[in-house]
């Protein structure tokens, strides 16, 4: 062997044996707030309301300010999030309360159950209602407590949530009265699940309905911001979401206890000792939301970003994300790094050491989480929203490098906005650059995929225990 040979042999063994070992496959729980803006948390900004808890995981782990929703409502979120297909090819696209997955469909839950994973979800499901191939005791989860349909997820006093596939009453919240908080029982049985998995290999998904409206919340809670803001307009009510004298102090004190309850989380995983071995992931289902009593402009929900949930500005699909794993991910660091829902099934499945599906659009992102090297780059991201059968009220959007078009119908214009000098999405460059225009409109109409067709009973669908 030359002496050039022998250095070369030995830098390489120096650097093999300086690099960081691969860590073992973690604990995973991954946490998902309803209708929860980039702007809600202090730790992103917000200063009216408290977040100590999450504002804690950020410090000690990293903060991801370039991570995107699937999509702008619900279910198509929750869809892109469990298959790694983005909007244009996801099972699930309408926000119906009765689109389901289907047997064939792969889900996240089923990639990590495959690799030993016990496997858990507390909270809002909305893949598939009773009946439906698309429940999650059918899609790789072993348990599940919670609400089926999104629209029995308004209600934060229902009757009864499911049980896997049985109904779990909540006998003293009949006739209207308040007393089973369902957040409370969704946290008690998740808390359940991680004490009875804490010597095996869990993923835990807790989706809270926390802070979608309905504004309601225990008077425990309340009293905590008890005259903290002006409240110069009570929400009414519409027959749908109760009444609310103090929307603002109710949505305060909603993601507050959300934010208690991630402390109770964090604080059970070191009881257990299992700190060190959990990967502990928080995003939101999509941007916040306006209106129905939410004064997304008081808090500067959905802030720097143009929009809210239900269009796809930045304000819809831009979420908080923060992800925490002690002695991989290091403290108190931020990445401005471009990924969406779509690449967290190939992301944990590379964490966890199991197999993604092939045919999917999501990338791995693993070395964002402390695992492997660089993170690749997409060379666009995809959404749309509103189509239901073929292109009816079809949205689109495309981010491609600094530029973001936006189409807010199938009839009309694409916009386009410089998001490097323009985050806000106010100046359109349409007219001055319409070679970036043709190029997104030509990645838009390669993106997607025809739907399922949703059957004409569903596009109508009203859940049974949907107040008249």
């Amino acid at each position: 062997m030359t002496a050039s040979r022998r250095l070369t042999v030995a830098v390489a063994a120096l650097v093999l044996a300086c690099a960081p070992p691969t860590p073992e496959p973690p604990n995973i729980v991954l946490i998902l707030a309803d209708d929860l803006g980039f702007g809600h948390l202090g730790s992103f900004g917000q200063s009216l309301i408290r977040t100590p808890h999450l504002d804690r995981l950020a410090a000690e782990g990293r903060r991801f300010t370039g991570f995107y929703s699937g999509s702008t409502v619900c279910a198509p979120a929750r869809s892109v999030l469990m298959t790694g297909l983005h909007t244009g090819h996801t099972p699930v696209r309408a926000n119906y309360g009765g689109v389901s997955l289907a047997e064939e469909d792969v889900t996240l839950a089923e990639v990590l159950k495959s690799a030993g994973y016990a496997t858990g979800i507390f909270g809002k499901w909305g893949l598939g209602d009773h009946g439906t191939p698309g429940v999650p005791w059918a899609q790789g989860f072993d348990e599940f407590v919670g609400y089926l349909n999104q629209v029995h997820a308004h209600f934060y006093y229902p009757e009864f949530l499911w049980d896997n596939d049985e109904r779990l009453e909540l006998a003293d919240n009949a006739n209207g009265s308040r007393a089973s908080y369902s957040h409370d029982v969704i946290v008690e049985r998740g808390l359940d699940f991680v004490r009875r998995h804490a010597d095996e290999r869990f993923f835990l998904y807790l989706p809270f309905t926390i802070p979608h409206t309905e504004l309601l919340v225990p008077e425990e809670s309340m009293t905590e911001y008890a005259g903290s803001f002006p409240e110069p307009t009570p929400y009414p009510g519409d027959g749908h979401y109760a009444a609310q004298a103090e929307p603002r102090t109710a949505f305060a004190a909603m993601v507050t206890r959300m934010d208690r309850d991630v402390g109770r989380l964090m604080a059970l995983l070191a009881e257990l000792d299992l700190d060190d071995e959990t990967l502990v992931l928080f995003a939101s289902d999509n941007g916040g939301q306006a209106g129905w009593g939410v004064d997304l402009e008081f808090f500067a929900g959905n802030a720097p970003f143009r929009g809210s949930k239900m269009n796809l500005y930045e304000g819809g699909i831009r979420v908080p994300a923060i992800a925490r794993w002690p002695g991989v991910i290091p403290p108190g660091t931020t990445s401005d790094h471009l990924w969406a829902f779509w690449d967290l099934l190939p992301t944990l499945a590379d964490v966890a050491d199991a197999v993604a599906p092939a045919e999917i659009d999501g990338r791995s992102m693993a070395a964002l989480l402390g695992v492997g090297d660089a993170a690749p780059t997409h060379d666009y991201l995809y959404w749309e929203y509103g189509g239901t059968t073929g292109v009816t009220n079809l949205r689109q959007a495309v981010r491609m490098g600094a530029w973001k078009g936006v189409r807010t119908g199938p009839e009309d214009a694409w916009e386009l906005y410089d998001l490097v000098v323009d985050t806000a999405e106010s100046r359109d460059l349409a007219a001055e650059r319409p070679d970036i225009v043709e190029t997104i409109a030509a990645l838009a109409r390669d993106a997607r995929t025809e739907p399922r067709p949703v059957p004409e009973a569903l596009q109508t669908f009203r859940y049974v225990g949907q107040r008249p």
